[in-house]
């Protein structure tokens, strides 16, 4: 039976050591927590994993560990995004033989390929795969932008059911709907609550790193139609999700964890960790918001196990 791929998933960070390697044993605790605080689904190797920072065994790995802890109980969709469409075939291969339950792929970010280099692309890797496949719309660090037009193209393609659309345009929403029908399925990426009201049935969230429960909630407050309360909740939670917004979002929500008691680690270069006063902010947000991470893992990270 295919997974409910819908709601509020996690776009997790990748929890990495002083060396800069990832942290397995840390992942494993991230990636359960988010499914016992009832995230929807989750998206590891996304722009805040850092996927570009790890080798391919390494990607290899995060994404057995986070298929193999998550065990079913929620939709994995592994971000296979890379610039040459041969890799990101054999990155999905490899994502489905792991029992991933989709993919999710950034365009090429370097070679600036047009309309129909872009509609040949996801083709060639629609068809190489029987998962489906969530295109990515991040024009602000692709260096490409898939306008609706183009979405309803690319709509075309058997596999091609889901689009993440992380731009500011939230009318971005109705047109791909009402361009595609049925034959696109649309997850909001930097606002939530706003895409949601718009139609979109689920959000790609970096905020739910740190705040998975309420920002699942977020979503099934609007499934209830209690369109007020889930206006309020996302208010509430709103300085958490614009801490986490813009250039600094892995480092940003790397702090936040690390405050929480996560070991979350540092961004990778050339990625820098939060200068001080900013870092002293994320603790005094992590306190005023009652975040935490479960205290078995705080002792054991104390303990160095």
């Amino acid at each position: 039976m295919a997974a409910q791929i819908r709601g509020t998933f996690t776009v997790m960070i990748t929890p990495t050591r002083p060396d800069g390697s990832f942290d397995a044993e840390a992942l494993r605790d991230f990636t359960d927590w988010q499914i016992r605080e009832g995230i929807h689904g989750l998206v590891p190797l996304g722009s805040t994993g850092e996927f570009l920072s790890f080798s391919k065994e390494d990607r290899a790995e995060i994404a057995r560990i986070v298929i193999d802890t998550a065990a079913g109980r929620v939709p994995v969709l592994i971000g296979t995004g890379a610039e040459d469409t041969r890799e990101v075939v054999r990155l999905s291969r490899e994502a489905e033989g792991l029992g991933a339950d989709g993919v999710m792929i950034i365009p090429p970010f370097y070679s600036s390929p047009t309309d129909d280099e872009l509609f040949t692309h996801y083709d060639v890797i629609a068809s190489a795969i029987s998962i489906p496949v969530m295109i990515y719309n991040n024009p602000a660090t692709a260096n490409v932008d898939l306008k609706p037009p183009l979405v309803a193209r690319l709509s075309e393609i058997d596999g091609v059911r889901y689009i993440k659309e992380s731009t500011l345009e939230v009318t971005r929403i109705r047109d791909i709907l009402r361009l595609c029908g049925d034959r696109m399925q649309v997850f909001g990426g930097i606002l939530g609550f706003e895409s949601f009201v718009e139609g979109a049935i689920g959000w790609i969230a970096v905020a739910s790193n740190v705040a998975p429960a309420p920002l699942a909630r977020l979503f099934e407050l609007v499934e209830e139609r209690k369109i007020d309360e889930a206006r309020a909740l996302y208010l509430h939670w709103l300085p958490v999700i614009e801490a986490v917004g813009g250039p600094r979002y892995v480092a940003g929500t790397k702090s936040l964890l690390n405050h929480m008691g996560l070991a979350a680690g540092a961004p990778l270069p050339p990625r820098l960790p939060l200068p001080t006063a900013d870092d002293a902010a994320m603790k005094s947000l992590v306190e005023q918001m009652g975040l935490r991470f479960p205290k078995a893992h705080a002792e054991r990270v104390q303990a160095g196990g």
